[in-house]
């Protein structure tokens, strides 16, 4: 039972934080299609978020762990850091791609050390399938 909370707490993170980063390279973005990307990018997060926000009461019967407010200051600083020279869609891709892997490594993990229940490795199957297209997707922004 830990496991599955664990996994979902972590999942549920990554997806927070994929929104977040999401939000805070949106108004930096000028071509529309990437702009698209995004939106689309974004949508799929809350979608995982979503799902986790349903099952999780029958593993725990508190809340999904979010990113804390800190977690979140330390993304926008990244992000206005790293954008505050170049704010060309292949830098923003670039930004985005980092994450994305981020993702992909945590959940393989996950799926690879835990025994969970097959609900909750369906989310990760699909958080991971979801990032491992973002890849391909941002490849093209490069």
């Amino acid at each position: 039972m830990q496991e599955n909370i664990n996994a979902l707490d972590e999942i549920h993170k990554g997806a927070c934080m994929g929104m977040d980063a999401l939000h805070f390279v949106s108004d930096k973005v000028e071509d529309s299609k990437l702009k698209e990307v995004i939106k689309k990018q974004y949508q799929d997060y809350q979608d995982i978020k979503e799902r986790i926000d349903e099952i999780y009461p029958k593993y725990n019967d508190g809340n999904p762990h979010e990113t804390s407010a800190m977690n979140k200051v330390m993304t926008w600083y990244g992000i206005e850091m790293k954008t505050m020279m170049d704010k060309s869609d292949s830098k923003i891709a670039e930004l985005l791609l980092k994450g994305v892997n981020m993702g992909i490594i945590e959940g393989k993990k996950i799926l690879n050390n835990k025994n969970i229940d097959k609900e909750v490795k369906d989310i990760i199957d699909k958080y991971i399938s979801m990032q491992e297209v973002s890849v391909e997707v941002l490849k093209e922004y490069l």
